[in-house]
């Protein structure tokens, strides 16, 4: 008999752990518990429980569901407005480690039979967006997980010992992920830019207008992108392969892009011409746009929430103006090496146009776009 799993994802109504849910939600014999403050949409399989991690004790009250629970996936997450001051926030890696803590503790105390935690961070773990680490000199590029660490305050980091000293007592497994930007179908969420740039592009079209780009250049920088669907792929292969235990792996969908290449197969998918390179402030900019977001709402029935900042998440946007900007790259661009999760065993990959493309595509066919 195949024996039966439960996994219980922290953060289930962000842009992994929506992912991650519907992943494991699709294979056989996986228990699917999705814990966050926000309920994620309705996923068959799935059961979801609304827990403010931030808030002590609110794990206990719910650990009646997660007795069977044998594998945790930990993609929650605290930002603050503005996204990237809270990076270097003391109180903001404070609060992520308070959350970590209050979920992990309750978790471990009535799940006996717990074989692996999967620990979601990101590229922030090289340091590249902290002051201190810049002066010390350009990064080695590719980035590699094997590296020595550039030491800077970082959540992660406090995490990630949080985790390995919990294990030093006890016989589970931990991985531990650092995705580029990852991109997905998630609204109203802190760090995507799918749902931020299919409104601005649905809203041109109602006007009759081609896709224009909004970033501040269309030089060709080199970008790497994840799909949030490979990110789910790869938490469910580390959940059950020994070469995954205890191992750090950065993960891309293993191709660059250019925004100038791309665009063409965005407007393609939203039903669009390429239209000019006209640079704007979206966080600026679309927020002024709610009334005609609303009208659009309406006028096609969507599912879409008529507020646009619920559905594109404010720090969607800052964060989607900076992956737009074509920032400086003057020690050329930061890419990150794979080769250790292929080592590993973990060789999937995707197309970083036909991500584009259907996500997109998704978006229209569910209903929060026109179609």
């Amino acid at each position: 008999m195949v024996e039966r799993r439960t996994v219980v994802i922290a953060g289930a109504s962000g842009l992994i752990g929506q992912a991650a849910a519907r992943h494991f939600a699709s294979m056989p014999d996986w228990d699917v518990i999705a814990v966050s403050r926000r309920l994620p949409p309705a996923i068959d399989g799935v059961t979801a429980l609304s827990v403010d991690l931030a808030e002590p004790g609110a794990m206990e009250r719910a650990v009646a569901d997660l007795s069977d629970v044998t594998h945790v996936v930990y993609a929650a997450l605290h930002e603050v407005p503005g996204l990237m001051p809270g990076w270097l926030d003391a109180e903001v890696i404070e609060k992520n480690a308070t959350m970590l803590g209050n979920f992990f503790g309750a978790v471990e105390r009535v799940a006996p039979n717990l074989q692996h935690v999967s620990l979601l961070h990101g590229t922030k773990a090289y340091g590249l967006h902290h002051p201190d680490v810049r002066a010390q000199g350009p990064a080695r590029i590719p980035l590699r997980e094997r590296d020595p660490r550039r030491e800077h305050p970082n959540f992660y980091f406090v995490q990630e010992k949080y985790l390995r000293d919990r294990q030093q007592r006890s016989g589970w497994g931990l991985t531990v992920f650092r995705p580029t930007v990852v991109y997905g179908d998630a609204v109203g969420n802190n760090m995507n830019p799918i749902p931020v740039i299919a409104a601005y592009a649905a809203m041109l079209r109602e006007e009759g207008s081609p896709l224009h780009y909004p970033g501040r250049s269309m030089a060709p920088t080199i970008h790497e992108a994840v799909d949030a669907d490979l990110v789910a792929r790869a938490l469910g292969w580390a959940a059950t392969s020994s070469q995954a235990r205890n191992g750090t792996y950065n993960l891309t969908n293993g191709d660059v892009f250019v925004w100038r290449n791309i665009w063409p197969a965005i407007a393609d998918a939203m039903g669009m011409k390429v239209g000019e390179h006209r640079p704007i402030s979206l966080v600026d900019d679309l927020p002024k746009r709610q009334d005609q977001w609303a009208a659009l709402v309406d006028k096609y029935q969507l599912r879409a929430p008529r507020d646009l900042l619920d559905f594109v998440g404010y720090n969607s946007l800052v964060y989607t103006d900076s992956v737009l900007g074509n920032d400086p790259q003057p020690d050329g661009p930061t890419l990150n090496s794979t080769i250790a999760a292929r080592q590993a065993g973990f060789n999937d990959c995707e197309d970083t146009e036909d991500m584009f493309s259907k996500w997109f595509t998704q978006l229209r066919r569910d209903g929060y776009l026109p179609a």
